[in-house]
């Protein structure tokens, strides 16, 4: 039974959220001083210490991102080599491994993409994330979260109306993530699907609209029904 959790990325935004959240398992927050993914002596000594029955891996490169064109290098140490090195860890200790991947992976041109369809990322962000995926996936003791969310409030000024999505802040997000920590495999989790001009305009008034000219694909959203199908178990 899961009861400590290790958090990977303790310094960023949804970690952040995490720990307000009330729950019954205790999450040990770590920033990258304090557990380093590129270091495996750093990772053993926190498994070490803390003993826990999972990872959650929050820790990586996100924003902006364009940062993965400009800086690959980055991009695969901080994705897909240290995901490898915390999946060869847990693999050793037999400790579950949490991985929190993105809705990216898919290729946004049709939509409504269940766990087991064909993944295509459209940007070097979503290769990065599938990269880590594939370590993770090699190991069985693991749970993949295909995510999209976004912080609380909407801080962007102009909102897409062309771009159909999961857009679910993270307070609410938690919600539905603590629910399935149990299960392992792929789980997709978001809220409803709707464009990002009708997410952001429930919250923020003043939004203004905007059509993407290829900054995103147009239909990035994915099925929900594996997820709400194990919240009820």
């Amino acid at each position: 039974m899961l009861r400590t959790i290790i958090v990977t990325g303790g310094e960023g935004r949804f970690a952040k959220e995490l720990e307000k959240a009330n729950t019954k398992y205790k999450f040990i927050l770590r920033n990258k001083k304090q557990l380093n993914i590129l270091s495996s002596n750093s990772i053993n000594k926190n498994l070490k210490q803390f003993k826990p029955q999972a990872v959650l891996h929050l820790a990586g490169l996100s924003r902006p991102m364009r940062i993965h064109d400009g800086n690959i290098d980055q991009s695969i140490d901080l994705n897909i080599v240290g995901t490898a090195n915390l999946v060869k860890a847990c693999n050793k200790k037999k400790i579950k491994i949490i991985f929190m991947s993105t809705s990216y992976i898919y290729p946004g041109k049709k939509g409504n993409y269940k766990e087991n369809d064909p993944v295509l990322p459209w940007n070097n962000y979503g290769w990065s994330k599938l990269g880590a995926e594939s370590a993770v996936q090699m190991y069985k003791n693991s749970l993949i979260i295909r995510a999209c969310m976004t912080e609380k409030p909407f801080i962007h000024k102009y909102a897409f109306t062309n771009v159909k999505c999961n857009f679910i802040f993270h307070d609410e997000f938690i919600q539905k993530f603590l629910k399935i920590l149990k299960f392992k495999g792929i789980i997709n989790i978001g809220g409803t699907s709707q464009s990002i001009y009708q997410f952001a305009k429930k919250y923020k008034k003043d939004v203004k609209k905007k059509k993407s000219k290829g900054e995103l694909p147009p239909k990035i959203y994915m099925n929900l029904k594996k997820l709400n199908s194990l919240i009820k178990k």
